[in-house]
């Protein structure tokens, strides 16, 4: 991917990162640094759901954008250890200074580089991969095809759950949801669009993730009271996707 043209803007007390005057890579509510303010990252971290502490363990970010998740993750998640890669090294400079994005080289590895080639060079594994990285046209390029998917896939842990930000409204989205289905053996589902038009596409490797909507619930209410990230609206989103059936998730 190219290099962007990096924009900081500010409105109603929320700061956004642009890499083109329309395209919103993330943001934050000044007033709540650390809180997760795009619906789309929200969900991105439904897989909470999915798993008991301590996990993860260990999470991966390609693209790191405003480092809404990486923040997220850094102050609610204390026991995990962060790995971010990002192809630009000017994105982790503007996420240190315009939003609060801890440096703790000890717990938060950021690695400027391509985050495909990332996958095939370095064999650590983690137990939770987010890809979420596109370039000003909102283009995902090769981080977007069947062998970064199959990459991921070898990454993971035997806990490993992959998390993809899509965009649901674009023409290719039906392709990409159909490449990471077969990078996984179709132990994959995926989010209806939120209000942004992103998507957002789980895959699982390893153990078979099996949750009931019970756990589910009592999962959310937890992560609510623990750190104020409300992700019980994404369960009723869930029960669209044929994977949740009879009560039980089961990827």
């Amino acid at each position: 991917m190219t290099k962007n043209l990096i924009e900081v803007s500010e409105e109603s007390g929320v700061r956004y990162l642009h890499f083109s005057s329309e395209w919103v890579q993330g943001a934050m509510r000044i007033q709540r640094p650390n809180a997760l303010e795009l619906p789309y990252t929200r969900d991105m971290m439904a897989g909470l759901l999915f798993h008991e502490p301590p996990w993860p363990k260990n999470a991966l970010l390609i693209g790191l954008g405003a480092g809404s998740l990486a923040k997220y993750i850094y102050h609610e998640l204390p026991g995990t250890r962060i790995s971010i890669v990002e192809i630009d090294p000017q994105v982790e400079l503007i996420a240190q200074y315009h939003f609060n994005l801890p440096e703790d080289q000890e717990r938060l590895r950021i690695i400027i580089g391509d985050g495909a080639q990332y996958m095939l060079e370095d064999g650590m594994k983690f137990d939770y991969i987010f890809v979420d990285g596109f370039d000003k046209s909102g283009k995902a390029g090769v981080l977007d095809t069947l062998p970064f998917y199959q990459a991921c896939r070898v990454r993971l842990s035997e806990d490993g759950l992959l998390a993809v930000n899509l965009l649901g409204r674009s023409r290719g989205f039906q392709a990409s949801t159909e490449r990471i289905a077969t990078a996984f053996d179709g132990r994959s589902l995926v989010f209806p669009s939120c209000s942004s038009g992103n998507t957002i596409a789980f895959a699982a490797s390893g153990k078979t993730v099996e949750v009931t909507l019970d756990e589910l619930i009592t999962r959310a209410d937890r992560i609510d009271k623990a750190s104020g990230l409300n992700l019980k609206p994404t369960i009723p989103r869930l029960q669209i996707d044929e994977k949740l059936a009879e009560g039980k998730l089961v990827i």
